[in-house]
């Protein structure tokens, strides 16, 4: 059942985008009891026959009966924010519990609307489709989810967690080899592909988007384990976390002297001389890669500074370039490349691109408009809340952190009723300020951050002192209320006139009420 959310802007552009993107998302969804062929796909446009569908929705080609791995980890968060709890629930479990044994632990790529496995990815237990980051991607969304909904069943079901701890221990040890990066085959995507870019005939067995998302796996692993009360499961797995990024940082992703000179650009180290994957003879392979490059501060793993930034501003410039992907979906991913580093005005950018390209026909002559791509609609719906309004979810503590990413175009925008644990919550970023208003649930705790270093905020017109912090080179101020049902509350960039009293530097509020 879908939601009510709905969004106003001073920016018409975003108003119109984020409508369309709501409205084609609702077109997506298939309730219980809904039937339906299964296997169709371009070959056999009507399938093997119908049946009636679990509540899902379209992840992955229109003319195909089926939700993948990659698309449906990418579009859970839009889908959430419409109200479509019981379908990520239906399609994660679905995935997670594809991942027996008998499949080396690896779930299926895609699986038709009724639960079945998708034939055209599917041939045998031995031979289906398998792209690497996908599985880890999968142990994210677990996470992911939980974060936004609060909902016990993604930590304490036996199926899903089942999953991810298999996929941090015994999938990863089936595909380590000298290093600790799990590998692909080097072969194609039955063979098991180490990298979503599907395209590439580079042959690699560990890629960028393959480290990356490991490493997110075990920090999401780490995370659920705690929340389950496994405490040295979980110091292991941010263990594991710790020395995967260092070893990424320090030794894989760097170009070795017997590699030859890396390149200079005057400021370091050239960003197209970064590794992101390598082939089964170990030879470093850097340049441009799509996903192998984007996921890597997508994902997080470069360390925060100047490299990091260089890396940004190449994959800006080669995304526009000739060799850019061709298919509209790739690009979905790059607003979160740069809300992710604080980079609002590119990431902006970008989403207006993908919304631009909605009318356009997609490569894929059967698939029909880049707008019925699902991803397109689902991923501006996420993109909104997670990425302009930089709210960052912890239903299960029954806290929220929010942190205005919004470009020079967009001077007020407000959500309502936006699905978060138990409740809805409203959230408003103009100017200067932020306000947040608990419509439905439990009460909660609110980190509001504000852009830059500021020596004073205001709570509802009363001064306070904030903490300034710097995460990932972006720079903010922060201050934390409690913010009751049916209660608003607003806080702001104190004018000079506004004195602030005496207060510890830890953003304590005039309520005894110190941030986090």
């Amino acid at each position: 059942m879908t939601g009510t959310l709905r969004i106003t802007s001073d920016c018409e552009r975003l108003v119109a985008m984020f409508d369309w993107a709501v409205r084609t998302a609702r077109t997506q969804v298939y309730p219980a009891g809904w039937t339906g062929p299964v296997n169709a796909d371009e070959h056999r446009p009507l399938g093997t026959g119908t049946a009636p569908y679990l509540p899902t929705y379209h992840a992955g080609y229109q003319h195909r009966s089926a939700f993948y791995a990659r698309d449906f980890a990418h579009q859970a968060v839009g889908a959430h924010l419409l109200g479509l709890a019981l379908e990520n629930s239906t399609m994660l479990r679905a995935f997670a519990a594809s991942a027996t044994a008998e499949h080396g632990h690896h779930p299926v790529w895609a699986c038709n609307f009724d639960g079945t496995f998708h034939t055209i990815d599917y041939h045998g237990p031995e031979r289906f489709v398998r792209e690497l980051p996908a599985v880890f991607e999968l142990v994210e969304t677990v996470l992911h989810l939980y974060r936004w909904t609060g909902d016990r069943t993604l930590v304490d079901d036996p199926v899903l967690w089942a999953f991810c701890r298999t996929t941090v221990t015994e999938f990863v040890r089936r595909r380590t080899a000298r290093s600790p990066v799990a590998r692909g085959t080097g072969g194609g995507i039955f063979d098991g592909t180490a990298s979503y870019h599907e395209l590439s005939e580079e042959r690699l067995v560990e890629a960028g988007d393959g480290i990356a998302t490991q490493y997110r796996a075990y920090l999401a692993a780490a995370e659920l384990a705690t929340a389950r009360g496994e405490h040295a499961f979980a110091a292991r797995c941010a263990e594991l976390a710790r020395e995967l990024k260092r070893y990424f940082n320090e030794e894989w992703s760097r170009v070795r002297p017997a590699d030859g000179q890396a390149r200079r650009d005057g400021r370091g180290e050239h960003p197209a001389d970064t590794v992101r994957g390598y082939t089964g003879d170990g030879r470093p392979v850097t340049g441009w890669g799509r996903e192998g490059s984007w996921f890597m501060p997508l994902k997080r793993i470069i360390d925060a500074g100047p490299r990091n930034e260089r890396y940004l501003d190449y994959i800006d410039e080669e995304a526009t370039g000739p060799d850019a992907p061709p298919n509209a979906e790739a690009y979905t991913y790059l607003p979160e490349v740069f809300f992710a580093h604080g980079r609002a005005e590119t990431a902006w950018r970008w989403m207006t691109a993908v919304h631009d390209l909605r009318d356009r026909p997609h490569p894929v002559p059967e698939q029909g408009r880049n707008g019925d791509y699902p991803e397109l609609s689902f991923t501006l719906v996420g993109q909104t809340v997670e990425g302009l309004l930089g709210l960052l979810p912890d239903a299960p503590a029954h806290r929220l952190s929010t942190l205005p990413g919004l470009p020079g175009a967009i001077g007020r925008v407000e959500v309502r009723d936006i699905p978060f644990g138990d409740g809805l919550l409203t959230l408003r970023h103009d100017g200067d300020g932020s306000t947040l208003t608990r419509s439905t649930g439990a009460e909660l705790s609110w980190e509001a951050r504000l852009p830059g270093a500021h020596t004073a905020l205001t709570v509802d017109g009363q001064p306070c002192t904030p903490e300034v912090r710097t995460d990932g080179g972006v720079t903010y101020s922060r201050t934390t209320v409690r913010v009751a049902p049916g209660r608003t509350c607003t806080v702001r960039v104190a004018r000079p006139a506004e004195a602030v009293p005496p207060v510890s530097p830890g953003g304590r509020r005039p309520d005894g009420d110190s941030g986090r």
